[in-house]
């Protein structure tokens, strides 16, 4: 059986994506949790791949790190699973944003960490951040403008674009941000998903806390504007 190795639910951004991605194909597999920033956690880490991050998939003696590359691991052992749109236009629009995802948005990554238990006015944003958080708005509006009547996701049938971008879903939840239309739909889905539930779950139920991420200080107790 497939082994995954995750960090904490809490704050695990891309340990989320591959484990979503795994129970979202309906993939049988283990897993084992490394609490980040606790302990030898990195020394931990280390013993599972020679990056010292989470995720990592273990198919038998093989290692396989990175959230994409187990995505792409597990499709080819499992080519039911998630996949991307048939359509090739569609297809060609969801690897492009994905891709976005995978690279970009590092200061909305910073500024605005995953903090599923929060409920909360975000810290103050810089100008990179602001413009990162309107494009991913402006990315699920134009995805469900596009293709919404195929279905509830991004590109109708859920894909592995929705899985890549469902934890900024999350953080735009735990911080508060403004959401309407096609982005507002985008994350009802990924607050509806059963194994989306079943993760925030866990997640509330963790004891570690992580201080540079429970205490940021909010900007003000103003609604966040994107304007």
């Amino acid at each position: 059986m497939l082994e995954l190795i995750i960090g904490n639910r809490n704050y695990s951004s891309w340990s989320l994506r591959a484990w979503l991605y795994l129970r979202a194909s309906e993939v049988p597999f283990a897993e084992s949790r490394i609490p980040m920033f606790t302990g030898d956690w990195e020394e931990s880490a280390l013993r599972y791949s020679p990056a010292g991050r989470v995720p990592v998939l273990i198919d038998g003696d093989l290692r396989v790190w990175d959230s994409m590359a187990i995505i792409e691991h597990v499709r080819e052992l499992h080519p039911g699973g998630v996949g991307w749109p048939e359509a090739a236009a569609l297809r060609a629009h969801a690897r492009s944003v994905s891709a976005e995802m995978h690279s970009g948005f590092l200061a909305m990554r910073g500024e605005l960490p995953l903090n599923i238990r929060a409920r909360r006015s975000p810290p103050p944003m810089s100008p990179t951040c602001t413009a990162q958080v309107r494009r991913l708005c402006e990315i699920w509006e134009d995805a469900r403008k596009s293709y919404g009547g195929r279905g509830p996701w991004l590109f109708g049938e859920l894909s592995i674009a929705d899985v890549l971008f469902a934890p900024v879903a999350l953080r735009f939840v735990s911080y508060g941000v403004p959401l309407a239309g096609g982005a507002a739909e985008f994350v009802e889905a990924v607050q509806g998903l059963a194994s989306v539930k079943e993760w925030c779950a866990l997640a509330e139920a963790e004891s570690e806390r992580i201080s540079f991420i429970d205490d940021l200080v909010p900007a003000d107790d103003a609604p966040l504007t994107l304007g």
